[in-house]
């Protein structure tokens, strides 16, 4: 009996020396496993999603951008009036603005050089069109009659000016009566999906009975002889067919 308890004493005695540095060991060992395991871990969450993100995914022309998302479109708008749209011209602007897009404020002569004035003051008196400059307001402005051919060349010319400012995919064109339902973001995110190349005016060249109705009869655009608006009018005569090129019938 007394032979084993100075056993078990020494064993003690044993455990106890050798106790001090197996606790300091044992430390070191953590310290340098917790040091280590964040390190791997840090270098192989990095590595993952680099050889993920580096591939570039394209969308049937609609543009790439990282993991995989569509690239957003960008817009230019012609923004166009008349003699006291100034005020619905700025609330058409309010609705469709983002700062991808760009847009050209036009008012026909009909508008006041003071209602220009006024549409240009706004437009710099905005911080944020003032900030990103994608707003321009035509100064020396056209005289434009619906349905004639000087509103064709109105928006030509402004689609003209749009290009060399900015880098657009789709051009819009909307008078001061009308009024957006689709809020830009989500415009912006459902055309992210489309090609860029998608046309959304209909043509073709088979006009049917608008030979008759549109391209034999002259229609006269008085704006182009005098600098008075009124409406346009048909002459008795009749054009012959060109020859030369076909023409092409388009619905927007």
């Amino acid at each position: 009996m007394k032979r084993t308890r100075i056993h078990s004493l020494n064993l003690f005695c044993f455990d106890r020396k050798w106790l001090i540095p197996f606790l300091f060991i044992s430390t070191i060992s953590l310290f340098l496993l917790l040091i280590t395991i964040p390190t791997q871990d840090k270098s192989n969450s990095t590595s993952l999603p680099q050889s993920k993100s580096s591939v570039l995914i394209t969308n049937s022309g609609a543009g790439t951008h990282r993991l995989g998302l569509p690239e957003l479109p960008r817009f230019a708008y012609l923004l166009s009036g008349t003699g006291g749209d100034a005020p619905t011209l700025k609330r058409l602007l309010q609705a469709v603005y983002h700062p991808r897009n760009s847009y050209l404020l036009h008012l026909d002569l009909e508008a006041s050089d003071s209602d220009r004035l006024e549409l240009a003051k706004y437009v710099r008196s905005e911080t944020v069109i003032e900030e990103f400059k994608n707003v321009m307001v035509v100064g020396k402005a056209n005289l434009v009659t619906n349905k004639g051919p000087t509103m064709m060349a109105c928006t030509l010319h402004a689609v003209a000016i749009l290009l060399k400012q900015a880098k657009w995919d789709w051009f819009i064109n909307l008078s001061a009566s009308d009024y957006p339902l689709v809020p830009q973001d989500d415009l912006l995110h459902i055309f992210s999906y489309l090609p860029r190349d998608l046309n959304f005016v209909e043509h073709t060249s088979d006009i049917g009975w608008k030979e008759y109705q549109r391209a034999r009869p002259i229609i006269i655009d008085p704006v182009l002889y005098h600098p008075k608006k009124s409406g346009v009018f048909w002459a008795k005569e009749k054009r012959s067919m060109p020859a030369s090129f076909k023409l092409f019938m388009g619905i927007g």
